[in-house]
């Protein structure tokens, strides 16, 4: 394996499946079987994953609701999402532990930086939620901060497209997918990797960002491996 420790981050939408909205189990299932594969070879994963699935405070601001209180919500969800990421981990016999960047003491530990970093060590999956317990930040700068906070080798982007590319590939036929790129192409280019707060972070502490496909099976081990799957950002 060529990462010893990643950070893999995660869209709530991705956790839908073919639903309109909520979590789908199956896609659940499929997410804990890719992840097995690579605790199984010494891996050690932490996860930061989104809320967009149940709410996303943005879009509840654009409707006339206080920003705090929809980013709020929206780490509530990431929660709950993370709650059952965590319950799929564990059907597959993955060791996992739930740490909240909001106290919610009853459903998951608190977020303290040196229990996670030992909870990897003991090859336990560590997933954070509540983003990063402040409003106006993403759970792209929530999986960039915890990830530099860990130590971790790289982020490990999950979408629903197989790299980055020149322009939206759903949308124009002519739009070319980099294999490598590094940040600074990535700004001078206006491509959209993670919200610029979260990119710049990353590019300031040297950390790589991978970008693949999490829904084709095998994808997650093939990038760990160190195979030319998705595009690569680094400095």
């Amino acid at each position: 394996m060529q990462y010893k420790r990643i950070l893999l981050k995660l869209s709530g939408e991705a956790l839908m499946g073919n639903r309109q909205y909520g979590i789908d189990p199956d896609r659940l299932s499929e997410y804990a079987k890719e992840i097995k594969q690579i605790t199984d070879k010494g891996v050690q994963v932490a996860i930061v994953i989104g809320g967009g699935n149940i709410f996303r405070g943005v879009a509840g601001a654009s409707r006339g609701m206080d920003r705090v209180q929809g980013d709020h919500m929206g780490m509530l969800a990431t929660v709950i999402n993370g709650l059952a990421l965590q319950s799929a981990l564990e059907d597959e016999e993955i060791p996992t532990r739930l740490q909240s960047a909001v106290k919610i003491n009853e459903v998951a530990e608190p977020f303290i930086r040196r229990k996670a970093i030992r909870h990897l060590e003991k090859g336990r999956v560590v997933i954070f939620g509540g983003g990063t317990g402040n409003p106006y930040f993403t759970t792209d700068s929530a999986a960039v901060l915890r990830a530099i906070e860990i130590n971790a080798d790289v982020i490990l982007k999950g979408t629903r497209v197989d790299g980055i590319y020149s322009s939206d590939p759903e949308k124009d036929t002519n739009a070319t997918k980099f294999d490598f790129i590094s940040f600074d192409d990535v700004l001078r280019k206006g491509l959209k990797v993670m919200d610029t707060t979260a990119f710049t972070l990353s590019q300031e502490n040297e950390l790589p960002i991978i970008v693949f496909d999490m829904n084709t099976r095998g994808n997650l081990v093939k990038v760990v491996s160190g195979e030319n799957i998705g595009t690569k950002v680094n400095l």
